[in-house]
């Protein structure tokens, strides 16, 4: 072997031995990065992963689903499900768990629903003759159209307004019988405006104009031309446009903060930055039995007639702020029957509450049972706290009753299935299948064993048949039977 040969296998070695060096000290630094700093001296029963909390390792280091360090389960920190869970604070921080609290404030009064512009119904002129007579002309209009007061509708021949025509200019003479005479061409259905033309001319017309009462759009229209025309006849429907209603609905639950005469604001897509201002008029007493709602009327001006029956608005109802106890309202858990928050301690320790709400408003909901001011509620990252919970057995009974299934525990013993994966002094953690009257998913977990002979000739990858209950506080296993074995 030359010189050069030695050197270059000198070289090598010094190079994989520094590189094993390196790989140890990483490994220490890993190792020491996931084991916990600053926490007393207590047993470790296993380690896990807050985001797959089902699943128990039993050394530290990372994670093999998540790119994070294994987080170890003390002995001391059992709960159980009446109590609800505790978790470290530092783990609530670092999973986005965000606390709340309890408070009084005032309540934002008012609310806001959709609505739909409709005819002002009170605005309304039917056009109608009151003898009959002859259409000698009908005016070029349809039915959606807008005319102004005052516009012609139709020409119509009245014979019965022509002798009462000429019966007035012959008692002109006579004041009292020509008032008579007047009267009765009034009476007759000749408008104001035909019967002061004739006193102006002085000439019978023997065709008289029909004319709209008022502007707006021609909801009807029954004239046309040659038709005969029968006392009572209904000619036209003019609906006014001066001012318009929006007809909104409001939940039955917010109708008592309802009044008339209450300011409103009414917001259109088309014009978004031009409010309408408005005001209720009306609160429709029927309730809408298929969506539970009130009917409120509101009146809006219409003076440059934009708004047309149809559209839709949104509109704000102004009410008065009202003192209540309020929590955020991300922070409730609708279970379909009531609803429940998750308490915080101040020490780690979350609990269920269920409470019963009021109004909402801004994002605050108002309670008026279950909580007290100045607790501490979970406004996000519930799902933290309910992954802790399956860890713990816990799970959804959080907003369920615990405590009945305690006592149903402690009243039974409960039976389960599953695999050993591992045997300690007094305890034995099991894979264990679904437990349904407790609730309990398919999971692993320790338990405690009632007495240390339970365990007796079993071992690890053996499937047991087993029996829970309770101790105080605790579910434990009072017996255990090797059902198979030889499952790692």
């Amino acid at each position: 072997m030359n010189t050069r040969t030695t050197i270059a296998i000198a070289i090598a070695a010094l190079g994989i031995g520094a590189f094993g060096g390196w790989m140890g000290a990483r490994k220490g630094l890993d190792q020491a990065a996931s084991a916990p700093s600053g926490v007393p001296d207590k047993p470790v029963l296993y380690w896990y992963d807050p985001m797959k909390p089902d699943a128990h390792f039993d050394k530290p280091g990372k994670s093999p689903f998540m790119d994070m360090a294994l987080v170890p389960r003390y002995a001391d920190e059992a709960g159980d499900a009446s109590s609800g869970v505790r978790i470290d604070p530092a783990l609530t921080q670092n999973t986005g768990v965000k606390l709340a609290r309890v408070e009084r404030g005032e309540l934002a009064g008012g609310l806001s629903v959709s609505g739909t512009v409709v005819f002002n119904d009170r605005d309304v002129a039917i056009v109608q003759v009151r003898t009959g007579g002859i259409v000698e002309r009908a005016y070029p209009l349809a039915t959606g159209d807008v005319v102004a007061a005052g516009s012609p509708l139709a020409d119509v021949r009245v014979p019965e307004w022509l002798a009462a025509q000429n019966e007035y200019l012959a008692l002109r003479g006579d004041a009292q019988l020509a008032a008579a005479a007047k009267s009765r061409l009034i009476q007759l259905g000749m408008s104001a405006a035909a019967v002061a033309q004739l006193e102006r001319s002085g000439v019978a017309r023997p065709v008289v104009t029909i004319s709209a009462p008022r502007g707006g759009m021609i909801a009807e229209l029954g004239v046309r031309q040659g038709m005969t025309l029968t006392a009572g006849q209904a000619l036209a429907r003019i609906n006014g446009l001066a001012s318009v209603w929006i007809e909104a609905d409001v939940p039955e639950a917010q109708a008592a903060t309802l009044r008339i005469g209450a300011p409103v604001q009414a917001h259109f897509a088309a014009w978004p930055n031009a409010p309408v201002a408005g005001k209720v008029t009306a609160l429709v007493p029927e309730l809408k039995l298929d969506t539970r709602t009130v009917r409120v009327r509101i009146a809006v001006q219409n003076k440059d007639g934009r708004l047309r029956p149809g559209l839709y608005a949104r509109v704000t109802l102004s009410g008065e702020a009202t003192p209540a106890l309020l929590v955020p309202s991300d922070a409730l858990i609708a279970t379909g029957k009531r609803f429940v928050v998750i308490v915080a301690d101040g020490k780690g320790g979350f609990s269920p509450a269920e409470v019963k709400i009021g109004r909402e408003a801004g994002g605050k909901t108002e309670i008026f049972a279950g909580l007290s001011e100045g607790q501490q509620v979970v406004a996000s990252g519930q799902f933290m706290i309910d992954s802790e919970a399956s860890l713990r057995g816990v799970l959804a009974r959080m907003a369920s009753a615990p405590a009945a299934v305690a006592s149903q525990t402690a009243m039974a013993p409960l039976e389960g299935v599953g695999v050993v994966k591992s045997v300690g002094a007094g305890s034995v953690t099991l894979a264990h299948e679904p437990i349904a009257a407790l609730e309990w998913p398919a999971m692993t977990m320790p338990f405690t064993l009632m007495s240390s002979s339970t365990a007796k000739g079993i071992a690890v990858g053996d499937t047991v048949r087993f029996t829970l209950m309770m101790h105080g506080d605790d579910v434990m296993i009072a017996s255990m039977s090797k059902t198979g074995g030889g499952q790692q």
